[in-house]
């Protein structure tokens, strides 16, 4: 597919991310715009195929338009969502509601998680992560097994996954509530998804939480330990719930790693258990 070729000038920046930058239409508020960091082609194309597959799901998303360049990155169009705000930067402004916006999140986390789809129009989230773990240059092939067969044993299940489950890829505005950056959607077990929230509140360390979630990391912890008694019941423990997610958080390793190219420590200390 060839992008649309679109004129910067005519945008306003809105904001940035590790992956790119977002841009509002100068004169039509209804058009926001991604645009990749350069050298990202196919990635943009990949996620606004996705995202037509997911907003046709009736899952609820912005609805996704045109595939854009500006001569040098490329990117995508969506309808704009007037006065929105994700629930990280909320959190950040209003620190005396996490627990309404933990709890919010945790609920549209529920109801992602309860949708069943065609298993044959996405990726089982098993077979994405088995080749990661194959491409990946920085763990051993002991550890790779090991890691294999917990990846083989999480239960098999038709499930929507997010695939980056960040508390700042669902926004809000009045009462809708949508999700936002669904280029990694696939399908499987859930707490492959929930392993990144708890990796984004928890294991991220204070520096990377502060630059982009714009909060201190004990209100990102306190967001955790609003979410988890919601997400997962409140008659669970904290700590058992914890034992139960940290090795889907610490399978995030194999990303970032890919993205990095350098392995990540602090993160596989949560593949303690497994490996």
């Amino acid at each position: 597919m060839e992008a649309i070729r679109i004129n910067l000038d005519d945008y306003v920046h809105s904001g940035e991310g590790a992956n790119g930058e977002s841009f509002f239409h100068r004169t039509d508020p209804s058009v926001m715009m991604k645009l990749y960091n350069p050298g990202k082609v196919k990635q943009p194309l990949d996620e606004m195929l996705m995202a037509r597959k997911v907003y046709d799901l009736g899952i609820p998303s912005p609805e996704p338009g045109e595939y854009v360049t500006d001569g040098v990155r490329y990117g995508l169009r969506f309808r704009r969502i007037e006065g929105k705000v994700s629930y990280s930067r909320a959190t950040a402004d209003h620190p005396e509601k996490v627990a309404q916006y933990a709890g919010e999140f945790a609920q549209m986390c529920i109801g992602l998680h309860k949708i069943h789809v065609n298993t044959a129009d996405f990726e089982n989230v098993k077979d994405r992560y088995g080749r990661l773990l194959e491409e990946n240059p920085f763990f051993t092939k002991g550890e790779k097994d090991a890691i294999s067969r917990f990846i083989a044993d999480c239960p098999e299940t038709d499930t929507a996954i997010h695939g980056d489950l960040q508390f700042s890829n669902a926004i809000f505005v009045g009462d809708k509530r949508y999700f936002i950056d669904l280029g990694d959607f696939c399908y499987g077990y859930p707490l492959f998804d929930v392993g990144m929230v708890y990796l984004c509140c928890c294991i991220s360390d204070a520096a990377f939480i502060e630059e982009f979630f714009h909060m201190p990391k004990p209100l990102a912890v306190r967001f955790w330990e609003e979410f988890a008694p919601v997400y997962f019941g409140a008659d669970r423990p904290l700590k058992d719930i914890e034992e139960e997610i940290r090795p889907f958080a610490g399978l995030k390793t194999l990303i970032v790693e890919r993205d990095t190219k350098c392995p990540m420590p602090g993160m596989r200390a949560c593949l303690k258990g497994i490996i």
